[in-house]
């Protein structure tokens, strides 16, 4: 048996061979590419193209392996080869092991360099200012909704929607004691109450104390003896904390979407999808005229919401994400002929749609 398995090595050491050859030629003709773009003065990071390559992988791939344990594979080959093209830096809300730190290393991998900030707007503020090439800010969550800070940040930004992720939210119970020997646990009061069912089952007598963060509680957790989080897988990696107990949210299916903002919006992919900004007229029909336009045009609304327009009593300005590109020509038909019967309309970029999680 002993021989089998060094036989059954040897094959996989040969492949590692190849594998890594391959890597490296692969890195060189992105780095080909590179050179072309630099003249073309086209943006390092180009999101429609790492669809492309991981939709055509994941048809080619017939198991064992899982498309999202490959997915993620190819995101690091990918953020691997990007970097020696130019390092990136990224923007989210942080502390680090945040859930927005989650979604950043989703997409853009570990070869770049990762900025937490304090707040959703300042994720904007580090892109304008060109401290960040790219941001990262929640959107929605599919039980607690959209998130009205950073649907109002883009009334006032001239960023763009280049890219959007979908995190599935899990909670785990973290610390570095055992389990009978936790006498306190940290988190965020959202995170404690998603998890308040299971908390009352099997630790309705341990103490729970909010904080400002699952990050923030996840680091008081590695600091004091006899201390729990409830926080992420990476917040566990990030402050060396054990996972004591996994998934104990009270609801399954639990997502939170996530935009990538730049200067810039992504090329069409195929699966894409378009985001507006509009306001109507105070009459009756006015929103029903606007909506027109995009049934006119065969076109398919995936969210529509209102929110107050900032520094006007009882005015409302509509946030609507359409599937397809800018570039289509249903469209940008659609497009212009919203501006007819909109006092305002603001495109806020085309990006491709995340995979389903």
């Amino acid at each position: 048996m002993e021989e089998r398995i060094e036989r059954l090595r040897e094959k996989i050491d040969r492949l590692d061979e190849q594998l890594v050859r391959l890597l490296n030629e692969r890195v060189r003709l992105a780095l080909e590419i590179a050179e072309v773009k630099s003249r073309l003065n086209a943006p390092v990071y180009a999101p429609h193209r790492e669809r492309e390559v991981i939709e055509r992988v994941l048809k080619l791939n017939r198991g064992p392996i899982s498309p999202q344990a490959l997915e993620a594979i190819f995101r690091e080959i990918i953020s691997a080869a990007r970097a020696l093209e130019k390092p990136l830096r990224i923007a989210f809300l942080g502390p680090p092991g945040s859930f927005g730190h989650e979604a950043s290393m989703k997409q853009f991998g570990r070869s770049v360099e990762y900025l937490p900030v304090q707040t959703q707007p300042d994720v904007f503020r580090e892109v304008e200012i060109g401290r960040a090439d790219y941001g990262v800010v929640a959107i929605e969550n599919s039980i607690s909704g959209s998130v009205a800070e950073t649907l109002d940040m883009f009334l006032h930004t001239d960023l763009k929607i280049c890219a959007e992720v979908m995190i599935p939210i899990h909670h785990h119970l973290l610390a570095k004691c055992r389990f009978e020997e936790i006498k306190r646990i940290y988190s965020h009061p959202q995170a404690l109450a998603q998890c308040r069912g299971w908390l009352d089952k099997h630790m309705k007598d341990v103490p729970r104390i909010p904080v400002s963060s699952t990050s923030e509680g996840a680091s008081m957790a590695a600091k004091e003896e006899g201390a729990a989080a409830i926080a992420s897988r990476l917040a566990a990696e990030v402050y060396g904390l054990n996972v004591v107990r996994e998934h104990i949210e009270d609801q399954s299916g639990n997502t939170t979407r996530f935009l990538v903002i730049g200067k810039h919006y992504a090329k069409r992919s195929g699966y894409d999808k378009t985001s507006f900004i509009f306001s109507v007229r105070d009459e009756p029909g006015a929103l029903m005229r606007a909506l027109e336009r995009f049934y006119k045009h065969g076109l398919n609304l995936t969210k529509l919401e209102s929110r107050p327009y900032p520094g006007r009593r009882w005015e409302y300005v509509f946030f609507a994400d359409v599937e397809g590109h800018i570039d289509d020509e249903p469209m940008r038909k659609a497009a212009q002929e919203l501006k007819e019967v909109c006092l305002l309309v603001k495109f806020l970029g085309s990006y491709p749609r995340a995979r389903e999680v």
